[in-house]
């Protein structure tokens, strides 16, 4: 007797009815012993995911920056993709008519194939962004020596060295026109953001070669194409390299760490240098920021303007925002600069993040530079989360507080002191002190020399 369509659709209801829940077309077709294992291995599978989102997420997140786990999850996200598929395929063919004809049959293959691929691409794009990952890990960031305990436990501070360089047409290397320290207390996440101006003169230089080659502090080539500044110092320790010798990798970028922690008085654990030009691709991969323009910023090489107000800016015109010193300095640019980045950590969102991962892990690779190795990712993981609720200031060390061209380099070691020092909870929002010398005009969005200003208030 010849199928009818009522059959055909209870065959596919039972299928799409498995395919949410294993095991129900097994049990209806009398195979109870196989229904009941697949009903429990998709229970313990449940059941498995809600626990890892839910009670085991700090550990998940952990593991998500370990390469070797990564490898795991793409395997298993891979199988678990086929074992669905051969549940959906299995279960059709225990509940289908046995007469069908063409057309029936092509319907019927089109329906499995959907609910196939529907089980499949969440899974292939699960595998598809652990791998990408891993890709990252692997790239960016050197393996380490396995942590046997916890990396806080004797270091209850962590220096970061954060470094934005530019290059451009009419020069050959690049400047490191952004240099800032992240110094993170490890028990709080509390944060204090140290800027440097790029155009200080005369910075002392660490301790062997590159000290004895400046003994009286860095000085370039002495000429106006390299006088000697701050910024001049990661491509000079790049294009001499027997002044950081032994020493195949990142020479630039050791020399400047040591440098800025000579500068500061504190040791720098780690370094991160952005090319600029990655920032703009991470900020069009996030879909823009959001920041507050305090006065109108001269936009691009034909009369453009960044509106004063609250903008939602993209790559291009937020790069410009955080460079532009049309009508202002390098100051007020370190200002606008530290708002930048204050605006991209709390708007990277994960599903911003989920929506632009493969523009953003490219960016990444790309343009990120850092010696921060893969053992330390898991801690320092952890160590984000509390940042994000906790307090950051920003203290620059600009005129009139310093002299750029004769620096008091035990004045910005005192500060940096004062500045590290335990905070009572009525000083977490100090008002500003303003000194003699500060202009009442200068735009907001610099804080006031000497003080280490919230984020929050300054911006």
């Amino acid at each position: 007797m010849r199928t009818d369509w009522r059959n055909l659709g209870q065959a596919l209801g039972l299928t799409l009815a498995s395919a949410m829940v294993w095991g129900i077309a097994h049990l209806v077709a009398g195979r109870t012993r196989t229904g009941l294992a697949l009903a429990g291995a998709y229970t313990v599978l449940l059941a498995t995911v809600a626990m890892a989102v839910t009670a085991l997420r700090p550990a998940l997140l952990e593991l998500a920056v370990r390469p070797n786990w990564l490898t795991g999850l793409i395997m298993t996200a891979l199988a678990i993709g086929f074992c669905w598929s051969a549940v959906i395929v299995s279960s059709y063919r225990l509940v289908r008519p046995p007469d069908l004809d063409k057309v029936e049959r092509g319907i019927a293959r089109g329906v499995i194939s959907l609910l196939c691929v529907l089980v499949i691409a969440p899974m292939a794009y699960a595998g598809r962004l652990a791998y990408v990952s891993r890709d990252v890990l692997l790239t960016v960031f050197n393996g380490g020596v396995p942590l046997r305990q916890d990396p806080w436990a004797r270091k209850p501070r962590l220096n970061i060295l954060l470094v934005g360089a530019d290059a451009a047409k009419n020069r050959p290397g690049a400047r490191t026109d952004s240099m800032t320290v992240a110094s993170v207390d490890t028990r709080t996440g509390d944060t204090v953001l140290f800027g440097l101006p790029r155009n200080l003169e005369h910075v002392p230089m660490p301790a062997g070669p590159a000290r004895d080659a400046f003994p009286w502090g860095f000085s370039g080539d002495g000429d106006e194409t390299t006088p000697g500044l701050l910024n001049e110092v990661y491509q000079w320790a790049e294009d001499h390299p027997a002044i950081v010798p032994g020493t195949h990798r990142d020479r630039g970028m050791r020399l400047l760490r040591d440098t800025v922690g000579g500068i500061l008085g504190v040791h720098i654990d780690y370094y991160a240098m952005l090319d600029m030009k990655g920032f703009a691709q991470v900020i069009n991969a996030m879909g823009g920021v959001t920041v507050t323009i305090r006065q109108d910023i001269p936009y691009g090489l034909e009369g453009g303007v960044l509106e004063a107000g609250r903008r939602r800016l993209d790559g291009q015109q937020a790069l410009w925002y955080g460079r532009s010193r049309t009508d202002s300095d390098d100051y007020v640019r370190m200002g606008r600069q530290k708002c930048l980045l204050n605006a991209v950590a709390k708007q990277a969102d994960p599903m911003a993040v989920l929506r632009g991962f493969e523009r953003i892990a490219d960016a990444t690779k790309r343009y990120v530079t850092t010696d921060v190795p893969q053992s330390m990712l898991p801690a320092m993981l952890d160590l984000s989360e509390k940042i994000k609720s906790a307090h950051i200031r920003s203290l620059q060390f600009v005129p009139p507080l310093v002299n750029t061209a004769d620096p008091d380099w035990d004045l910005i070691r005192r500060e940096v002191g004062k500045a590290l020092r335990p905070q009572h909870p009525r000083d977490k929002h100090p008002r500003p002190r303003h000194a003699p010398r500060w202009s009442p005009h200068t735009p907001k969005g610099t804080s006031s020399p000497g003080t280490a200003q919230s984020l929050d208030t300054i911006c």
